[in-house]
């Protein structure tokens, strides 16, 4: 798994291509990911790259930005 597949899927999810441009905007506080945002989120994270992330693995401090996801998926893969 690449970083760029992450943030594609990130980029679809939150309808804003400004994730591919800044891997480290705060994607809670700038608005482009909510709670049904993370939802769709991980739904997306199965399908597009075959990773299952249980939502009790999910935390916004841990799950703040694009690189923090990446990151984190990378854990679970």
């Amino acid at each position: 798994m690449e970083k760029q597949q992450v943030f594609e899927v990130l980029a679809a999810v939150c309808e804003d291509d400004v994730i591919l441009e800044n891997p480290d905007i705060e994607l809670f506080e700038e608005g482009l990911l909510d709670s049904f945002g993370t939802i769709t989120l991980l739904v997306e994270i199965e399908e597009k790259l075959g990773i299952n992330v249980p939502i009790t693995e999910f935390t916004r401090e841990e799950w703040n930005t694009p690189n923090h996801i990446a990151e984190k998926l990378a854990e679970l893969a």
